[in-house]
Formats: C-alpha cells, structure tokens, sequence
C-alpha cells in the first residue's frame, strides 16, 4: 500500500502542475489578446470607463469623441466594451459585411423588464423566435401588402386630425403640435393592432397613452446597472418600482383587450357574428397562439410585448419626425413655400392630400427626407457582437456593444454638402425628381434612419406612408405662427431621447389657409 505521505505529496504535485499550466495558458491568451488591434481610445476614468463622455446629449457628446479620435473608437461604459462607429463607410462593414457578427441587440435592465426579459421583438436574441417573428412581421403584420389594407384607417385619422386643427384655427387657439401628431399616430396604431382607438373610452385611450409614454421614457433612462458591475443587483435610481407599476398597468389594459379579442373571435367561430371586418395585428397574433402546429408557440407575454413594440417604436417616432418637418419648413420659408406651391400645383384647393398623392409630390419626399437626415428617429443604431471580428483593420472581441452614431453620420461633410443645413434639393435631381442613390431604406449608409439589413425597423412602409401624407396635408391646410402676432422663433434645440425629441414642444397658432377648406371624407 502506498504511503499517505506520498499520496498527499504526489496529490500536492498535481495540482501545482495544473497551476502552473492553468496559468501559462491564461497568460498566453491575455499576451494573444493584447497583440491584436483595439480601435484608438480616449483615457479612461477608473469604474466608471468613458461614461462621463456621454454628457446631457451623447449622440452630440459621441461626435466630439469620433472629431477627434477618429470614425471608431473604443469605449469602456463601466465594465461594458463598446465600439463607437460614425462613417458610412465603417457601418457599411458592420452591418453588410460583417452582420452575421452584429445580429444581437445591447440588453438593458429597464428595457429587459418593459420585454418580459426578452420575450418581445425588437430586442428578443437573433435565434430561432427572433427568425420567426420577423418572417411573420414583414410578411402580415407590418408587411406592404397589409398596409394597402389598413389605408382607410390611416386617411380617417388624418382627416380628423385636421378637422381638430381646423376647429383651433377658427377659434384662435393654439395647440401643441406634437401632442396632436402623437394622438394621430397613436390611434393609427392603436386601430391597426388592436380594432379600436387605444380603448373604448377617452379615460381608457388616456391611461394607454400615458402607459405607452412612460414605457418610452423608462426604456430611453441610462441605468448604472447595466454598467457598473457591483451595482447589479441594486436599484440605486429607483427604477424599480416604476417598471413594476408601469407594467403592471401596461398588463391589465391588454389583458383587457386580449380577453375580448378571444371572446369576439369564439363567437365567429360560432356562427353568433359575422362582422366582416378585417383582422388586426392582435388578431393574428393571437392566431399564431392558438395554432398547435406553429413552429413557434407564442405565449401571451410575445403578444404583450410585440404590442408594446409596435407602439413604442411606432407612435413617437412618426410623431416627432413630423413635429421636426413642420419646425424646419417654419424655420426656412423658402421651403415652405415650395412644398406649398407643389401641393398646391397637384392637389389644388379642393381635396385633402391622400396617399396615393404622395408620388407625385417629390419636394414633400425631399422633405421627409431631409428631416430624417437631420433628425433620424433613433440617433444610435445599438447592436452587440456575437463573436470575434475585424472592423477596419482592428480586432473587435466578442460581447462587444456597437454604437452606430447615425446623427454623425448623416451629417457627414464627405457625404454632405453644407451638411448641418436643411435643404430638401439635395435629394432632388435637375429634373425635380428624387434622387435614387439616396434611399432611406438602409440600402445607402451615409443615410441610415431605419437602420439596415435583417434587423432594420420593420415599420418603414407605415412611416413613409403616414409622415410624408400628413406632412403634405398640414402645410397645404394651414398656416402656421409662433405667438399670437406670429413673431416667435421656433424653438430647434434637440432633447434626450430614444427617439430624438425636440427640447421644447412646437407650440402654434394655425390659420385656415384655404378658402373653401377642403371636404374631409
């Protein structure tokens, strides 16, 4: 029999050796790793990394940092690597070249608890669901082929959004535009995914308003959760309780809703009803539900969570992008006046601006555009890396979050002549017709409002068909001025946000300026 003693010294001796070696390898990888090419990287302060970088505006904050050292750099925020990207071509690499690696979003603590942790779309891990759902999205319920469907709800919403203008004029009040905007894009939505204008009652249509805005505002807030690792598992800012309570609320007004959709649609199976009417995005969803044979089966949370995408990434996007337009046509007369003269030219007096117009109104496209370029509906496209890559020439590790500084990029003075000014004529070619090298739809990266490739908003056609339609339809109605005696100056400071508000809202008088006021069906 062996000597305990020696056992314990050929025991001792093992796990030496397993040391040492465990050590030779991690010290060859960390040498490894430190021979590849990080991107350049501003000093960073202990803990915290580049977080004080980021200032009261980060997308105008990042773009001092990309000045000066260059159209990618390196940032640490807390304990969380990222790359900071701000030229057409380096996102060109990132999300075509190399989008297999960049197929992930950033999780975030507010926003993972808003999802049901992950179980929605826009955030939800690039796998087998996300797959799924984005088929399903881009075939149904956000495809072009259903928004031919839902265009009558759209021409009655902006219909009776100018007959609530129409109504202020002729009583000399004002209005704040953008909450007007939000209502029209909110029982957009509200009609297109569930069949009713946010709810049956006004105190119903309020309460999903406010629960929706609180939504956008706690998913937008920088939680120091998601940064600084020992304060994971503490609520510091008081988070807590608001994501609970907003959720909570957001659960009983649809669970509300779902109860009655499944009842309406138990009675059609029944023979007790035949409304005829067409399914909404609820309805659908609620289809997929209950079908056995799905390949995914969705659970209550995906429908609850993919319903408050739709109306977080759907209703204040559209809205603001409007309320920007509308400030910047104010701001430059010279472009109001020609987007007049040209619905004026092709609508005339009599009809309000419809749709299928839009086409034929290439200024009031170059104008959207335009707005776009200036005021992109999410200043940062957020994606996470998969995997080890090379961008540029330098090494990005995996578990990398990528910041896409859209702002920056479409403002690119390479790219952009007189790239800080508004001018809708860039867009436009000597012949007055849209340029067709300079798509919004992520196929030309100097201009990314939508973002591009596979995780691209899905909601593009609804955007192009509502904003550039009721843009048209306020400046061909209405006159618009600041302060009673239409002296004020329009206010163009940005604000923080997902979605790039502006600082203070646009607050106008609005004057009948057609005379008949055209018939609003």
């Amino acid at each position: 029999m062996a000597n305990p003693q020696d056992l314990l010294f050929l025991l001792f001796l093992a796990l030496a050796s397993t040391t040492l070696l465990v050590r030779a390898i991690f010290f060859s990888i960390c040498r490894t790793k430190s021979l590849l090419r990080l991107p350049p990287s501003p000093p960073a302060l202990p803990i915290i990394g580049h977080l004080h970088l980021l200032g009261k505006l980060p997308h105008q904050a990042l773009c001092k940092v990309s000045d000066r050292y260059g159209p990618i750099v390196y940032l640490r925020f807390g304990y969380k690597r990222s790359l900071l990207v701000s030229s057409a071509e380096i996102a060109r690499e990132c999300l075509k070249t190399n989008e297999s690696c960049f197929l992930n979003r950033p999780q975030r603590a507010n926003f993972d608890y808003l999802t049901y942790g992950g179980a929605d779309f826009s955030v939800a891990p690039y796998g087998p669901y996300w797959k799924f759902m984005r088929k399903l999205t881009v075939s149904k319920l956000l495809g072009a082929s259903i928004m031919e469907v839902y265009k009558t709800i759209r021409r009655e919403e902006i219909g009776q959004l100018v007959q609530t203008i129409l109504k202020k004029a002729e009583e000399g009040k004002e209005i704040d535009v953008g909450a007007q905007l939000m209502g029209l894009t909110n029982n957009i939505i509200s009609r297109m995914a569930l069949k009713q204008k946010c709810a049956k009652t006004e105190d119903e249509a309020y309460e999903m308003r406010h629960v929706v805005d609180e939504m956008c505002d706690l998913a937008g807030k920088l939680n120091v959760q998601d940064f600084i690792w020992f304060c994971r598992k503490f609520d510091l800012q008081r988070f807590g309780k608001r994501l609970k309570e907003v959720r909570d609320r957001y659960d009983n007004l649809m669970g509300k809703i779902v109860r009655e959709h499944e009842e309406a649609k138990r009675k059609r199976m029944e023979g007790d009803i035949d409304d005829g009417e067409v399914k909404d995005i609820l309805d659908m969803l609620l289809d997929v539900y209950e079908d056995e044979n799905s390949e995914i089966n969705l659970t209550k949370e995906n429908i609850h969570a993919f319903v408050m995408n739709i109306f977080g990434a759907g209703t204040e996007t559209q809205s603001v992008t409007m309320e920007w337009a509308l400030s910047e046509l104010m701001t430059h007369p010279n472009a109001m006046s020609k987007a007049r003269q040209e619905v004026d030219k092709i609508i005339g007096s009599n009809k309000l601006v419809q749709e299928s117009d839009i086409p034929n109104l290439p200024y009031i496209q170059a104008v959207v555009k335009e707005t776009l370029r200036l005021h992109p509906g999410g200043p940062f496209i957020a994606r996470e890396s998969s995997e080890d890559c090379t961008i540029n020439g330098y090494h990005v590790p995996a578990n990398t979050r990528l910041f896409l500084n859209t702002w920056a990029i479409n403002r690119d003075p390479r790219h952009w002549e007189n790239p800080h000014e508004f001018l809708p004529e860039r867009f436009l070619g000597e012949d007055g017709n849209l340029k067709s090298d300079l798509d919004v739809r992520g196929q030309h990266f100097q201009l990314l409002p939508f973002g591009s490739g596979r995780r691209g908003c899905p909601g593009v056609n609804l955007a192009l068909l509502v904003v550039p339609t009721t843009v048209a339809a306020l400046v061909h109605c209405f006159d618009w001025k600041v302060g009673e005696d239409g002296n004020g100056v329009v206010d163009m400071e940005e604000g923080f946000g997902l979605s790039l508000p502006k600082a203070k809202p646009l607050i106008c008088f609005p004057a009948v300026r057609l005379n008949p006021f055209p018939i609003v069906i």
